[in-house]
């Protein structure tokens, strides 16, 4: 339990100081659109943030998963991801149809898979969007999003609270999904686990340093790969 704890806090600390740098950091979304060397790997991915994560968060995994050879769109209208999940839902979905993305892999960490689910249930938006790999999401709520939080931001984690309650009760696209799953998760302590779709449990532990993990970014790799063999 000490071992874990410890864990936890270094994971926060490491979560803090790479929101600071993404905070400052430049660079330009469209950095990683255009198809790789790799003409086997050329789905488009659609990356989703967590909450309070800029776009600039998720770039050294676009880094990696464009060297697989995807076209890697980040999504700047989320801004810093604090808004309810069905405003999020709608930006991403005038994303898709401003861009004219179709076919897509949604990859997402933590809040954004949340998103992401309610992306794929939109009858016009969801049939833009084959499947979703997700990193660290609560599914199922977190037992920290204490009744405190209510009003705020986090209030959307809650357990018992409805965006929660309704995301886990339609269970329709679920089966389009790879959950990835720490092996302990100091934000989530109930876990990332989605029923009824396909969940992976990684080598690694944290809910924020598996974004840096080389091997968790094949993971991803293999998960979106795994989700393109399957689609019709």
């Amino acid at each position: 339990m000490i071992r874990q704890a410890l864990a936890g806090l270094v994971d926060w600390a490491y979560g803090v100081g790479w929101w600071a740098h993404a905070l400052t950091a430049g660079g330009s979304p469209d950095a990683f659109t255009e198809p790789g060397p790799d003409t086997a790997h050329h789905t488009p991915l659609v990356l989703l943030p967590g909450i309070w994560e800029r776009w600039q968060y998720l770039e050294p995994l676009a880094r990696t998963l464009h060297g697989y050879g995807h076209p890697v769109h980040f999504v700047p209208a989320l801004g810093s991801n604090g808004a309810p999940l069905d405003a999020s839902a709608r930006v991403v979905a005038d994303f898709l149809a401003e861009r004219g993305l179709t076919e897509v892999m949604l990859v997402a960490h933590s809040k954004g898979g949340l998103i992401g689910k309610l992306v794929m249930l939109d009858p016009d938006a969801g049939a833009r969007v084959c499947g979703m790999v997700a990193l660290s999401t609560p599914f199922g709520g977190s037992s920290l999003a204490w009744p405190v939080f209510r009003r705020s931001p986090l209030g959307v984690f809650s357990p018992r609270g409805r965006p929660i309650l309704d995301l886990s009760a339609q269970r329709d696209v679920n089966a389009r999904i790879v959950s990835l799953l720490p092996t302990h998760d100091q934000v989530i302590p109930e876990g990332s686990k989605l029923a009824g779709a396909r969940n992976v449990t990684l080598e690694v532990g944290g809910h924020f340093r598996p974004l840096r993990d080389v091997g968790v970014h094949r993971a991803i790799h293999d998960a979106v790969h795994e989700l393109e063999k399957e689609r019709p």
